[in-house]
């Protein structure tokens, strides 16, 4: 297939198989032992979103007799795209191309679908790489509008699966994210302006205003990618499709009072109880 040391370009090689160049992924090949690092780290992380440099230090001594550094740290968390969950002082000024929107969703009750939708980005292991994932979820339902694999942090992954929720499902009332640079581009919040939705954003430090989505990746990960141990992009995309399937279809939820997220989000069911 598609030869990465081949003197013909990858571009070129795509067009004579016959398939998308954005098909063809390159996953970033690091250290084995760093690679463990950030599988120890995104697991603590997962299990206690708390934890800081120091306690991670900790953590990993005690849990996995692992012994490193703050750098080592904070390199690790730095590419999970990661931080404690507390309190934090503003320490500079924000971007002024980048505009920051107010978080409108504390105390609001959500009972309808499409009433509030929200997003984020987390990472996801591979054995000798790793991709990062991000997912649009309605908080009625906890139904998964859309979903994509990326080896980058850029936007434009993000705005693929924005694009494909608003293409199958309509338009939201709300759409909430963090304060991540993919979701206050331009080119993003633009499309969510463009449509009439209303903006709202997490607080800096503040993971607990978009608890739902976090929820799901605790899950995403517990159930599915630690247990599957994915090799490769193409089978990891294709493992989170068969999961994703099965959440929305075929996983009973305590929050929907047992029932499956695609009953509540295509109104089979109703539910008393609010998100």
């Amino acid at each position: 297939m598609v030869d990465r040391n081949s003197e013909i370009p990858v571009t070129k090689q795509c067009k004579w198989l016959g398939i998308k160049r954005g098909k063809v992924y390159y996953v970033r090949q690091i250290s084995t032992k760093k690679q463990e690092l950030l599988d120890r780290v995104d697991e603590l992380y997962t299990d206690d979103p708390t934890r800081g440099q120091r306690r991670m230090i900790y953590a990993l001594r005690n849990v996995y007799g692992l012994g490193t550094g703050r750098d080592a740290i904070r390199w690790a968390m730095n590419v999970l795209n990661i931080e404690a969950v507390c309190p934090k002082k503003k320490l500079s000024a924000p971007n002024l191309q980048h505009k920051k929107y107010p978080y409108l969703l504390r105390n609001v009750h959500i009972g309808r679908v499409n009433q509030v939708w929200s997003t984020d980005i987390t990472y996801i292991r591979l054995k000798g790489g790793f991709v990062y994932l991000t997912a649009i979820v309605d908080w009625h339902s906890r139904f998964i509008l859309a979903w994509r694999l990326s080896t980058t942090l850029d936007s434009r992954f993000c705005i693929e699966a924005l694009q494909e929720a608003l293409d199958k499902y309509g338009n939201p009332e709300i759409f909430n994210t963090d304060q991540g640079c993919q979701f206050t581009s331009l080119e993003f919040t633009g499309i969510l302006e463009s449509h009439g939705i209303t903006v709202s954003m997490d607080g800096k430090g503040r993971a607990l205003d978009n608890i739902f989505i976090e929820r799901f990746w605790r899950t995403v990960k517990h159930d599915d990618v630690y247990i599957k141990g994915y090799a490769t992009v193409p089978e990891c995309r294709g493992g989170l499709a068969e999961f994703f399937e099965r959440y929305n279809y075929r996983r009973e939820h305590t929050s929907l009072e047992g029932y499956y997220p695609a009953d509540v989000y295509f109104g089979k069911v109703a539910i008393t109880k609010a998100a």
